[in-house]
């Protein structure tokens, strides 16, 4: 697979990673943990070196899971994982407190059978710690050794240049996908302009964009998405409209929606690798492919203007989400 740099202290992933979390949390029963190992580890053999996992998924079985996967083949992969939650459980407050970052660290080296961590990403911005501290405490751990790049994630422009300007940002991890494009606007010109790597996850739209999801889906009870807006049975069915312009896009070029949804952000910036994740083998294999899928000029322009005729309806998060992000 084409790899790609983040950062301008040239982190090399490979163009696409693989999202670890839906194998422990946030999409209903976790998956068996020998079956979720055989996935790390095929995508590992079809060319993914990046991984992203964090202390919240689960809590913590995520990256226990991830460290035992990928300890056969340690150097040669990029674990990403993060920091930022009270005790490391996504359903308390923030924190993003010094003393909290590096007993994470602590603790995400010993689950991750590892004695560094690749990136290591504030999960969402405290505002009750000033991000420069943040961004210190991560430079004094890369002194140390003990990580070796620092990401932010789900960060506005102004976070993310008060960051950069204490420690190199290597790369933001956000969402971005045909399903949400906000980005666009200031994130993707901020990154461009200081040199650093953007990571989008949910590239798949929470698996929207697959085109295996319309208003007759049913959730599993535990499934992160029952309270997502955007997959009310009703917003489904009218964003339904993008599923069926990426299906002709995919008939013509012999491939997926997904692949589709892929292909068409990795052609957006170099400095893009997005981390789809999944629960199975097939879909894994799928999803790799749509790093192989050629869009012409022609074909972005296409989608560019089918896009502009196109409404998204439904919010990303529920409110109580929505106060985390863009801080």
């Amino acid at each position: 697979m084409e790899k790609r740099i983040l950062g301008k202290d040239k982190l090399e992933v490979s163009a696409l990673g693989l999202g670890c979390m839906g194998l422990s949390f946030g999409y209903g029963k976790p998956t068996e943990k020998q079956e979720a190992i055989q996935l790390i580890r095929t995508a590992y053999e079809q060319g993914v070196t990046f991984f992203d996992t964090a202390e919240c998924y689960g809590p913590f079985t995520n990256e226990e899971l991830v460290g035992e996967a990928l300890k056969p083949f340690r150097k040669n992969t990029v674990i990403a994982t993060k920091f930022g939650f009270q005790d490391g459980d996504s359903t308390k407050g923030l924190d993003s407190s010094p003393a909290r970052i590096r007993k994470v660290v602590e603790d995400s080296l010993k689950r991750l059978q590892t004695d560094y961590i690749d990136l290591f990403y504030q999960h969402r911005v405290d505002p009750n710690v000033p991000i420069e501290d943040v961004a210190g405490t991560v430079k004094e751990l890369i002194q140390e050794g003990k990580v070796k790049h620092f990401g932010l994630s789900e960060a506005s422009a102004e976070t993310i240049r008060k960051a950069h300007a204490v420690q190199p940002v290597t790369a933001l991890q956000s969402e971005y996908s045909l399903f949400y494009r906000e980005p666009e606007k200031e994130i993707i010109p901020t990154l461009e302009e200081l040199g650093i790597g953007f990571v989008p996850f949910s590239p798949l739209g929470k698996g929207f964009l697959t085109g295996a999801i319309n208003e007759t889906t049913q959730f599993e009870k535990d499934d992160f998405r029952n309270i997502v807006p955007r997959f009310s049975e009703e917003n489904r069915k009218a964003n339904q409209a993008l599923v069926d312009l990426l299906k002709s896009i995919a008939s013509e070029k012999e491939s997926t929606p997904a692949q589709i949804a892929l292909s068409w952000l990795l052609a957006q910036k170099s400095f893009i690798a997005p981390i789809p994740g999944t629960t199975k083998i097939d879909r894994l294999k799928e999803n790799i492919g749509g790093a192989s899928v050629e869009l012409s000029s022609e074909d972005l322009s296409q989608i560019q203007e089918s896009l502009s005729k196109i409404e998204i309806v439904g919010e990303r998060y529920p409110q109580h989400l929505k106060e985390r992000v863009g801080k």
